[in-house]
């Protein structure tokens, strides 16, 4: 794993800003867990463990935190901060989302796999190369990866990212081909029509 070269002790702010594609979010706190600073941490990885494994991490509000996983609980990591030695220093970080540089985290292994910040930003054009929106975020609801579209007409709408919808991810071009299912922004009839 890359991690950084030089980097500014664990606990200080920096004026590091964490959107964008430059930095990939890892995984969030949940809670305080125990009396002596431990966290539950959401991890986003595909390796829960691997939440702590690409370098200090960054918060929204440019805190690095060094973090250590200790096990797998539940969906959740129990890690150490390091500098974090109580239940409330603990509970203080609840709601941080903790991210790396996306330079720090490994290439892909699939030529099918993406990090989501590799995605967001990216035009969605159809099949004869026209524009239908932008890609401005990628939710699981919980049946696989939603492209969330704003719309080049106006709105946002959701695309399933599969290889039927989206055959083509072009990242150095910028740009998704998809092929949007049928009906796919049509507004649904409403039930029971006027009499």
């Amino acid at each position: 794993m890359v991690s950084p070269a030089k980097t500014p002790a664990a606990g200080t702010a920096t004026p590091v800003a964490v959107e964008g594609r430059d930095f990939v979010c890892v995984g969030a706190i949940a809670g305080a867990h125990g009396i002596r600073g431990e966290v539950k941490v959401k991890p986003f990885t595909e390796d829960p463990m691997a939440v702590g494994a690409y370098g200090p991490l960054t918060t929204e509000k440019g805190r690095l935190l060094k973090l250590t996983p200790i096990r797998v609980q539940g969906g959740a990591v129990i890690a150490r901060i390091e500098g974090v030695a109580d239940r409330n220093a603990a509970e203080a970080l609840r709601g941080s989302r903790l991210h790396v540089p996306r330079a720090n985290l490994p290439a892909t292994e699939d030529e099918d796999e993406f990090y989501h910040a590799d995605l967001i930003g990216l035009a969605v054009v159809d099949a004869a190369g026209q524009a239908i929106g932008k890609i401005v975020a990628i939710q699981d609801f919980g049946a696989g990866d939603m492209l969330d579209v704003a719309l080049a007409e106006g709105g946002f709408a959701y695309l399933p990212f599969t290889r039927e919808v989206v055959p083509t991810v072009d990242l150095k071009a910028g740009k998704v081909v998809a092929v949007p299912p049928e009906g796919w922004l049509e507004e649904p009839e409403a039930e029971g029509g006027a009499e």
